[in-house]
């Protein structure tokens, strides 16, 4: 969520002044590159690694505090999310066997939190989404408690005015609000550096625009969000919209702080900060900020503190970064834009790719202005992230491929000579791109790998049980440290049994309803009942607030007493009263209200409106589950 600082005062005259220290930042920064102070003789790589946390009930756990104090000394920092934890590596000289070490250096930092994740009895996983996150895990209780999260949902809100809106589709469907941006916090993403000469720098910032979508078509890892089958990288609109505090008449362009960007860098990387400064409302002040030229007049190098704030409050999926590496100023690229996971061979494969069409596309094509049109790349980035490998992409000179023979028949050789060139190891190479070249060939990202395992499970479990199989099939093969393209996929018995997916209500509950208003005709109700082959019909209002129940049983007696006539209303049939549970009403509190008030369905209510039903045919199913897990044979 860009530079930690807890220590963030904010009103009128503060913000002014951190603007006027924003200006001089961006003064000393355009002094700095004129005069050629900024390093330009040495190429680096670095990589930032996010986690979520998960229990033994496959759910996030609001872990990472406890945990941050035996991390924190070996590098570990929180995130937004309480079930979140982020660590850097690097940087690394963009040499040699610099892939593999990048690799070891993760292996042993993920081993170091693992260690400590078990002895607290939980788990630390590589996930873009976490299948198994629930709207309930992104509450306010589990946002961080530190001031920056908390004063950036305070100034995003009050800019926004209303709720956050998400509305994603995909195979399914979602659509929700939150009055908080903790909707973000379902992210990890798996972040990326490439430094870069400040004198190239518009060339090879316009190519990591370019090749950002096939790269993210071949990275997918985040298909799903609570239960929902979306896009193949759901992380790409979950983000944008959870920050997107826009208030804006309709009639105005206005950007998003989450953006592709709008065009192509002409000279320097000047034009990125001038454009997120006038774009984009300064959210916090610093106080007691360095004077940047007079740090230059002293032969210092300025830390830009006011820049690095303002600039890590917007979230280009290519970010500009202004750094200080070993003593001296540099310029870094950072993209944002891949996922956690689902291997650390997975994740440095799709590096590896990233960073040879950093270095080949630059000197095969040169500027790529030239050659291709900004929309085209930014559509490109769009359809990778919903659709994958399937995306259909315009390259250069306009020609029009899938993204799978792109990469196949261009991309990955363009990366190899990029590699080569800076003189990678060759073993490194041909292990890391063999692996994407691999993946696209077997169509099996991450996010194909997980979409394929939940249709072979149709027809068998609840649709939670499902999910929960696809976390705990993601850990055991996470563990084996096989790239994804190998993995054989989930099975429903990987989901942990009655424990993980038979507890509470909102696992066995149908969400999917089938409604009447009070004011329909009565007859409606009846057809529902005949089309669907139930015996009760939820009533909601216009606010999706339940208002009543009419059963068989209502229309029977209606129609006995004379009532059912043409014009007559649900409302002049239906109960007013009906019994209600909880979402996370326990299974077994359920099943004895059932019997206790003699009934066959509990209508869910969360905040006062119909969020489910749950009937005693959905405990019958699970009853059978539990006899099938009990009592067949072993195959």
């Amino acid at each position: 969520m860009g530079k930690q600082n807890d220590q963030l005062p904010q009103d009128g005259e503060k913000l002014r002044q951190f603007t006027r220290y924003l200006l001089e930042d961006l003064h000393a920064l355009e002094r700095m590159l004129s005069e050629g102070i900024i390093g330009a003789d040495i190429s680096r790589i670095g990589v930032e690694q996010e986690l979520v946390i998960v229990g033994s009930d496959l759910r996030p756990a609001a872990r990472a505090l406890e945990m941050l104090d035996e991390l924190e000394p070996i590098g570990f920092t929180p995130e937004l999310a309480l079930f979140n934890l982020e660590f850097p590596v690097g940087p690394l000289l963009f040499e040699g066997k610099c892939l593999s070490d990048l690799e070891a250096a993760l292996e042993e930092k993920l081993a170091a939190v693992r260690d400590v994740a078990q002895r607290h009895g939980i788990s630390v996983g590589m996930f873009g989404i976490l299948p198994s996150i629930r709207k309930a895990d992104l509450s306010m209780e589990n946002m961080t408690p530190r001031a920056r999260y908390q004063k950036l949902n305070d100034v995003l809100s009050q800019q926004r005015g209303r709720d956050y809106e998400l509305h994603i589709r995909g195979t399914d469907e979602l659509v929700t609000s939150q009055a908080n941006l903790m909707l973000e916090g379902a992210n990890t993403s798996f972040q990326v550096h490439f430094q870069v000469p400040p004198d190239q720098f518009a060339l090879r910032y316009n190519v990591a625009q370019v090749v950002l979508g096939p790269v993210l078509a071949a990275a997918g890892n985040s298909a799903f969000f609570g239960r929902h089958r979306l896009w193949h990288e759901t992380r790409i609109a979950l983000f944008q919209q959870s920050l997107d505090s826009r208030n804006a008449p309709v009639e105005r362009q206005v950007e998003p702080r989450v953006s592709f960007g709008t065009r192509w860098v002409d000279e320097s990387v000047l034009e990125l900060f001038q454009e997120d400064i006038a774009r984009f409302k300064v959210l916090f002040a610093l106080e007691n900020v360095e004077d940047p030229a007079a740090a230059l007049e002293a032969g210092r190098v300025p830390q830009l503190e006011a820049l690095r704030l303002h600039t890590g409050t917007v979230y280009r999926w290519n970010r500009a970064v202004y750094g200080i590496s070993d003593g001296r100023p540099t310029l870094r690229i950072e993209n944002r834009a891949l996922p956690a996971g689902p291997t650390t061979m997975d994740e440095v494969a799709n590096a590896a790719f990233w960073f040879g069409l950093m270095a080949g596309l630059t000197e095969e094509v040169g500027d790529v202005r030239e050659v291709m049109k900004f929309e085209d790349a930014r559509d490109n980035f769009a359809n990778a992230a919903i659709t994958g490998l399937e995306a259909q992409m315009t390259w250069l000179g306009g020609e029009r491929k899938s993204a799978r023979d792109l990469i196949l028949q261009d991309l990955l050789p363009l990366s190899y000579l990029g590699l080569r060139d800076r003189q990678i190891d060759e073993e490194d190479i041909y292990k890391y791109l063999g692996v994407i070249e691999e993946r696209v060939e077997s169509g099996q990202t991450g996010a194909a790998w997980q979409l394929r395992s939940f249709a072979e499970m149709t027809g068998h479990g609840t649709r939670w049980e499902k999910v929960h199989a696809l976390v705990a099939a993601t850990f055991a093969r996470q563990a084996t440290g096989l790239p994804v393209h190998t993995w054989e996929l989930a099975q429903l018995g990987e989901a942990g049994g009655w424990r993980n997916n038979y507890v509470r209500v909102e696992q066995l509950m149908t969400s999917e309803l089938y409604t009447v208003h009070p004011d329909d005709p009565l007859e409606l109700a009846a057809n529902v009942m005949t089309w669907r082959g139930v015996r009760h019909v939820l009533v909601e209002d216009d606010e999706h607030r339940l208002v009543g129940l009419i059963t068989y049983k209502h229309l029977l007696k209606r129609f006995i007493q004379g009532g059912g006539e043409h014009g007559d209303a649900v409302r002049d049939a239906m109960s007013t009263d009906p019994i209600v549970v909880a979402p996370d009403t326990s299974s077994l509190d359920a099943i004895a209200l059932m019997r206790q008030k003699d009934v066959s369905c509990l209508p869910v209510v969360k905040n006062d409106r119909l969020v489910g039903m749950i009937t005693k045919d959905d405990f019958m199913n699970m009853a059978g589950s539990l006899l099938r897990d009990r009592l067949e044979p072993p195959a």
